[in-house]
């Protein structure tokens, strides 16, 4: 774990296996993507982009549910969303089963997503943000492990939820 999360938490954990991250954004979230495509490929992670591949206007739907598809599908462990605000996209892909996105705005709502959530998708707002702050969240977020112990029931209380047996 990073020096910024244990300054967050007051906890130092080993990082999660973490090989591949999937990727994708809006209009509003595009040059957010890209600088994170960037930055994370220099941290060892396989990027894999779904979209979208220029600044043009397109809808967010279309490419929030591909990132969590990615990533319910195993094909990559955890995605990183980027649109104006983050919200629809944190809608859409809590939408795809097996998906806990959370839409976080400082390291704080970054770690609390991992620590007590297991969140496997992040979402972000990326005109909210200074490039160093996506970068910085980014990276923390995919450094920061869930805390297990008693966070294990509500998760499996969430995901309950999600099939439609509590």
């Amino acid at each position: 774990m990073t020096n910024s999360v244990a300054k967050v938490t007051g906890v130092r954990n080993t990082r999660d296996k973490i090989l591949r991250v999937a990727v994708g954004s809006d209009h509003g979230g595009y040059k957010g993507k890209e600088l994170l495509k960037s930055y994370l490929s220099t941290l060892g992670y396989k990027v894999v982009d779904v979209g979208c591949f220029s600044p043009e206007s397109v809808d967010y739907p279309d490419f929030a549910a591909a990132v969590a598809r990615k990533v319910a599908a195993g094909e990559c462990e955890r995605g990183i969303m980027i649109d104006g605000a983050g919200i629809g996209s944190s809608m859409v892909c809590n939408k795809v089963r097996g998906i806990r996105a959370a839409l976080c705005y400082d390291l704080k709502t970054v770690v609390n997503s991992r620590e007590h959530n297991n969140a496997n998708v992040l979402t972000l707002g990326g005109p909210r943000h200074t490039p160093d702050e996506l970068c910085q969240m980014s990276k923390v977020w995919l450094e920061t492990r869930f805390a297990g112990g008693r966070h294990w029931p509500r998760i499996n209380k969430m995901m309950a939820v999600e099939r439609s047996t509590w």
